[in-house]
C-alpha cells in the first residue's frame, strides 16, 4: 500500500514527520535510486527501495493478530467519545489497526494488523471474502422471508443483500441464524434483518473467509499462524475469491433448518443440521 514518504520515514523511527518533510525538500531521500523532493511523494515500503541520506528503511515487521472483540468496544485506532477501542484490549507497541468494522453492540471476530494490503484485500466487496455472523433475533422467519435477503433489500445507503442465511433454531418468540456476507457496510447484517421485520438482539462474528474465531474467550486475542495469514490472501486472491473457504466452527442447531444461498435461492434443506463456519 502506498503511503506519502514523511509519513513511512516518520514510523520508521528515523525523524519526526516535519523533519522527514525536510530532508525530503533538501534531496536528502531516494526512492528506487531517484531523489524526490516533492514532498506529496508517496511510496509502498515493500515493494520499493527507500533511503534517507543513504541509510535503508527497513521493511515493516508485520503483526497479525485475532481477538474476540466483547459488547462495548469500538472498533477503531481511537475514539474521539473516549470509548474503550479494541486496541485497548491488546495493549501492543507495534502500530496495528483493525481489519473492517464490527459495531459498539456486536461481537467476534477482528483482526487488527499493519498490513496495508491484507486489510484491503479483506474488506473490499470486488474480492468476495465471506463474513460469516450468528444472529440472535426476534420473531421465526419464514422461508419466503430469507429469500427476500437474498434477493436484496433497499437499505437507506442503497440495496443490500446477503450471501447466504440459514435457520439454526428457534424458540417462542426468536431465532438464531447464521448469515453471510461479502459486503461490511455499517451496521449492514442489523439493518438487513430488522428491514424485513426480525431485529437484532445479540450478533457474532463467528468466521472471516477461512479464519474461524474457534474457542477464543471474550477479551483474548492470539496471533495468527503464517498458515492463516496465508489463507486469508488466498481467500481473496486465489481460487477461494468465491467465498468457498469453510471451517466448522459454528453452534450446531437441533432444530429443522432452513439454508439458503444465493446461487440456489430456490433451494430448500431440511432435517437436522448445523452451519458450517
Amino acid at each position: 500500500m502506498q503511503e506519502r514518504l514523511q509519513k513511512l520515514i516518520a514510523q520508521a523511527g528515523l525523524a519526526s514527520r516535519r523533519r522527514a518533510e525536510e530532508l525530503i525538500a533538501r534531496g536528502l531521500v531516494q526512492v528506487n535510486g531517484e531523489t524526490v523532493t516533492e514532498l506529496g511523494a508517496k511510496a509502498d515500503l515493500e515493494r520499493d527501495t527507500i533511503t534517507v541520506q543513504g541509510k535503508k528503511l527497513p521493511s515493516p515487521r508485520r503483526l497479525y493478530l485475532l481477538i474476540n472483540k466483547p459488547r462495548g468496544y469500538v472498533t477503531t485506532v481511537r475514539d474521539p467519545q473516549g470509548r474503550p477501542t479494541v486496541l485497548d484490549l491488546v495493549g501492543t507497541r507495534e502500530r496495528v489497526f483493525p481489519v473492517g468494522r464490527l459495531d459498539l453492540d456486536s461481537e467476534g471476530l477482528v483482526i487488527l494488523t499493519n498490513d496495508g494490503r491484507l486489510a484491503y484485500l479483506l474488506t473490499h466487496p470486488r474480492f468476495q471474502v465471506e463474513k460469516v455472523y450468528e444472529a440472535w433475533v426476534h420473531g421465526k422467519p419464514r422461508p419466503e422471508d430469507l429469500a427476500a435477503l437474498l434477493s436484496g433489500v433497499l437499505l437507506e445507503d442503497g440495496p443490500a443483500r446477503v450471501q447466504a442465511v440459514e435457520v439454526l433454531g428457534t424458540w417462542t418468540g426468536g431465532s438464531r441464524l447464521a448469515v453471510t456476507m461479502v459486503e461490511g457496510r455499517k451496521r449492514e447484517v442489523r439493518r438487513l434483518l430488522a428491514a424485513v421485520g426480525f431485529p437484532v438482539e445479540r450478533l457474532i462474528r463467528r468466521r472471516l473467509g477461512p479464519l474461524p474465531l474457534g474457542r477464543l474467550p471474550a477479551g483474548r486475542f492470539r496471533p495468527l499462524t503464517a498458515g492463516e495469514v496465508a489463507a486469508l490472501y488466498h481467500a481473496a486472491e486465489g481460487e477461494g475469491a468465491k467465498g468457498k473457504g469453510r471451517a466448522s466452527d459454528g453452534p450446531t442447531g437441533r432444530t429443522r433448518s432452513h439454508h439458503l444461498r444465493r446461487k440456489h435461492c430456490g433451494g430448500h434443506s431440511g432435517g437436522d443440521k448445523g452451519a458450517s463456519y
